[in-house]
């Protein structure tokens, strides 16, 4: 029943986008919400992900916090009479795994003021990041692994 419902939404989803009530485009709405829908079932059926609301909270709490402080750092630093940056990159050696993990940790990092991920090694065990004030990567480092890393192992675990 759920799929039907989830069918019936993306539907009307694609009508309310297109902007045009005739029956053709609403059989097409159909049609994509099914493929949609197939696609979708497949992928969860290769890997349960788990979610954890309140984790999952945290993990936007943190994102918030990160980007209020690390906004006034990059602003701080470029007002500054001298401005003495040290921009680099360093490579993070990563524990998520899974793509999806993969890329909400390299988009949390590359949305935050003054970092921008910059690739991912062919292993997938190693983002490397590009930071504005790279003087101290160990610490930044420790920053990943403790912040958004740990977060995001904690709500999608």
């Amino acid at each position: 029943m759920k799929n039907w419902l989830g069918i019936l939404l993306l539907t009307l989803a694609w009508i309310a986008l297109t902007g045009s009530w005739t029956i053709p485009n609403a059989l097409l709405g159909v049609v994509l919400s099914v493929l949609a829908s197939s696609f979708a079932r497949e992928q969860r059926r290769r890997r349960e992900v788990a979610l954890r609301p309140l984790r999952i909270a945290e993990l936007a709490l943190l994102f918030l916090y990160e980007l209020m402080l690390s906004g006034y750092r990059v602003a701080r630093l470029v007002l500054m009479p001298r401005m003495e940056l040290r921009p680099g990159i360093f490579a993070y050696p990563m524990k998520v795994e899974r793509n999806f993990e993969i890329t909400l940790l390299a988009n949390l990092i590359t949305l935050t003021p003054g970092t921008l991920s910059v690739d991912v090694s062919a292993d997938r065990k190693t983002l490397f990041v590009h930071a504005i004030d790279c003087s101290d990567p160990d610490q930044a480092r420790r920053d990943i692994a403790d912040g958004f890393e740990r977060k995001i192992l904690e709500a999608f675990r």
